[in-house]
């Protein structure tokens, strides 16, 4: 069963100064981005800078409203000592103090949790959007997730992000190939995922300039050639066949508006109806493990990343409430959702036996909203989205939120969200718990479908939760989070609404 809290509690917000117990950890140089105009960026030295100290005080000095679930030992625990149980051990150790709100210069809440730092977040993906130090050439194949990292990781902050564009659009343009898609970096490969990274910067940049850099016809081109009469897609040419390349597909051909119809050179053509879209749907059923979470490709690991994608795709062919229970056990799907969320900690781990990392908060966290959508259905007539009540959670918001704020922000100089107290922060952390705390502070209600095609059911609202209980203060509200495409929700819309004002090439 997911934990769960249910305290009534005022609406009145009251400042509380915790102490610090423990010394914080040094913070080492974060996972950043190559910007267009690297070559006359200087490296910030702030970037890798910490803080420390430490000191104790009695525990009477705890916040008044932290439930004993998040201080306390766990409420179920196998007592045989093994590797995985120390790990799992010294992880609630690190992060006890954390959510004890027992940290000196933190200003918490009366509920124990501390506000978001905002600018201190904002400022460390700017610097991340600079020139970096060598050793970062190791990640030049990535550069479109880390333009997409902290693009998005602006946004949902309320940062403008619409000063980089241009040097985006041309950096876009070098590593686009001829053949079709994008490759990490300039003369590369064209890749589904970082195809799919560079569509998403550049939808969150926003601007016909930004849109018009891709080539759709030879992006159709190229994903035809990638469709497997399996029904799933390499995620290149040669590569493997996994359900991030299900997800990362769908999500390129609806944005892109791209036509569904295959090129006689496919390798999935024939003479019937098949399509970029046919057996995508039985594919991803069968990545369905005998948990009941998902694996990247039948028979594997199940995952919560891979779980995310999965839903994430479905909700792409049709309406959660129609297509999730035809082709996944949701009930099974469910309990092992559920049991990725481990207390004291709040947070989300993404495999049975593993420990809690931020990143979690998006891939796990991230498919609640489809799940609470596929049971609850589509709002009737007259239906507000805000008069969804919080008792209808399969997880607890309430812990999620927690872990995020407590023991998800990096609390030094440096700023940035990090996977636990003992990390650092780094660009992919800080998009990922940023996106798991977006989606824990909204909801998500499908409407009901109107109109033809593909895209016909994809209306829906994401609107904030507006709770008595609410823990973290509304200026702690962070902007809606797309919960199918991962982009901040105007954004999805727009390029949208772009593209599918251009059905040709």
């Amino acid at each position: 069963m997911p934990i769960k809290t249910s305290l009534a509690r005022a609406r009145q917000r009251k400042s509380y100064k915790g102490k610090k117990t423990m010394a914080m950890r040094a913070s080492a140089p974060s996972t950043n981005t190559n910007s267009p105009n690297y070559a006359t960026d200087q490296v910030d030295e702030e970037l890798i800078s910490s803080m420390a100290g430490a000191s104790t005080f009695p525990s009477s000095h705890f916040p008044p409203m932290i439930p004993d679930l998040f201080i306390s030992d766990p409420p179920i625990r196998d007592a045989l000592a093994t590797d995985t149980s120390n790990l799992q051990d010294g992880t609630i150790d690190e992060c006890r103090p954390f959510l004890a709100a027992r940290f000196q210069g933190i200003d918490y809440n009366e509920y124990g949790v501390p506000h978001l730092d905002r600018e201190r977040h904002i400022r460390f993906l700017r610097k991340s959007l600079g020139r970096l130090p060598a050793p970062f050439v190791a990640a030049d194949a990535s550069r479109p997730w880390i333009f997409y990292w902290c693009l998005n990781g602006l946004s949902l902050l309320g940062a403008d992000v619409s000063s980089y564009r241009d040097d985006l659009v041309e950096t876009a343009r070098s590593m686009q190939n001829d053949t079709g898609g994008f490759g990490g970096g300039f003369g590369q490969r064209s890749h589904l995922a970082t195809t799919y990274a560079t569509v998403l910067a550049l939808s969150i940049v926003g601007g016909e300039s930004a849109y018009e850099v891709i080539d759709r016809r030879a992006m159709w081109k190229w994903l035809c050639a990638l469709k497997q009469r399996d029904g799933g897609f390499r995620m290149s040419i040669g590569g493997e066949v996994d359900v991030r390349g299900a997800y990362c597909a769908a999500v390129i051909i609806t944005l892109l508006n791209l036509p569904l119809d295959l090129s006689p050179d496919s390798p999935a053509w024939t003479a019937d109806e098949f399509d970029l879209l046919t057996g995508l749907a039985d594919y991803v059923r069968r990545c369905q493990t005998f948990e009941g979470g998902i694996s990247g490709k039948p028979d594997a690991e199940a995952h919560g990343a891979y779980a995310f994608c999965a839903l994430g795709c479905l909700a792409i062919l049709d309406a959660p409430h129609r297509i999730f229970p035809r082709y996944l056990d949701i009930p099974r799907l469910i309990s092992w959702l559920s049991s990725r969320q481990y207390a004291p900690e709040g947070g989300f781990c993404g495999r049975t036996n593993k420990l809690v990392d931020g990143c979690y908060s998006h891939w796990v966290g991230g498919c609640w909203p489809l799940i609470e959508a596929s049971i609850h259905g589509p709002l009737s007539e007259g239906d507000e989205v805000t008069t969804y009540a919080a008792v209808h959670d399969l997880y607890s918001r309430e812990g999620l939120i927690r872990y995020i704020l407590c023991c998800g922000q990096d609390q030094t100089k440096r700023g940035g969200m990090r996977d636990k107290p003992s990390r650092t922060s780094d660009a992919y952390h800080t998009c990922y718990v940023l996106s798991g705390l977006s989606s824990a502070q909204h909801i998500t209600r499908w409407h009901p479908s109107s109109g033809e095609g593909i895209m016909a059911h994809l209306t829906y609202d994401v609107s904030p939760l507006v709770e008595d209980h609410q823990i973290f203060d509304e200026e702690d509200r962070i902007n809606a989070t797309d919960p199918v495409y991962a982009i901040p929700e105007e954004n999805r819309r727009e390029i949208m609404s772009y593209f599918l004002s251009k059905p040709g090439f």
